[in-house]
């Protein structure tokens, strides 16, 4: 799975939206290096030159190592005379004209995953409007990447081979995993940008839910993406605002997706739908 090419897919769009929800002429960001506390940069956007490309950004030096080593947003009025931060970099952010720069780390799970910079080409202050803009594209980057994270190892759990101990315990027990898991996996697919890892997540829920010998009646029934992501929320025991909030729907739009369905189903309850869709091979 190229996650390395859907990861810079994300920080290219959040640049994107860090300049129009900020009006800066340049942004550019990149992710932390594995394994090293550096961050390359490797997506510009508005820039000029080539200048920072390909920039490694130690943590604690510069402006966006300063970002990294506090984990916190930063930023400088005129970076060139700035004695808020080292001036390892100056030739490249010279070479691009900049001067008003801030850089904002991309968080998750308490862990530095990368930085976007903002920049103007005049010296002044930058706003707190402008500031928590940034903040917010920044976010969008850290809920995209723990979607990734989520399903990731949704996908290695679901992959992982059963040991003697798991195939000695109940039936009962392991359904449960099975269900949970298949519950997790819809709950997420809806939310990854990625379309490869989406499909690949659909796959394994269809492998989670397949029945070997469904009843005629039950392979005629064809339910949509969405309906079957409600009733997957249903089968776990989740009330109609949890799974609205689990899918990031309204609780009326989850009524109507369970009305729909369980008419589909030729159900009157949401446990005869959710039996009926078992049945189906709709569900596990």
């Amino acid at each position: 799975m190229a996650t390395d090419a859907a990861e810079a897919v994300e920080m290219r769009g959040a640049l994107m939206r860090l300049r129009r929800a900020t009006g800066l002429p340049v942004a550019f960001g990149g992710l932390v290096e594995p394994g090293r506390r550096q961050v390359r940069i490797s997506e510009l956007n508005g820039t000029a030159t080539a200048a920072l490309s390909a920039l490694a950004v130690s943590s604690g030096h510069g402006l966006g190592g300063k970002a990294v080593a506090l984990a916190r947003p930063c930023a400088v009025a005129d970076y060139s005379s700035s004695r808020q931060i080292s001036h390892e970099y100056d030739a490249a952010v010279a070479a691009e004209g900049l001067r008003s720069v801030l850089a904002v780390p991309v968080v998750v799970r308490r862990r530095v995953r990368g930085v976007l910079y903002g920049a103007l080409r005049t010296a002044q202050p930058l706003g707190d409007r402008t500031l928590a803009a940034a903040v917010e594209a920044a976010r969008d980057v850290e809920q995209s990447l723990v979607v990734r994270d989520e399903a990731q190892g949704l996908l290695a759990a679901a992959r992982e081979p059963r040991t003697a101990e798991d195939l000695a315990g109940s039936a009962d027990s392991v359904w449960e995993r099975v269900r949970e898991a298949h519950g997790a996996l819809r709950a997420l697919a809806p939310r990854v940008v990625d379309p490869a890892l989406r499909a690949e997540l659909l796959a394994v829920c269809d492998t989670l839910t397949a029945a070997p010998n469904p009843p005629a009646a039950a392979r005629r029934v064809r339910l949509t993406p969405r309906e079957l992501d409600v009733l997957a929320c249903v089968a776990a025991g989740t009330t109609n605002a949890a799974a609205a909030d689990r899918l990031g729907l309204r609780p009326e739009t989850v009524k109507a997706y369970l009305r729909s369905a369980m008419r589909k189903l030729g159900a009157h309850t949401r446990l005869e739908a959710v039996v009926a869709a078992r049945r189906a091979g709709l569900l596990p």
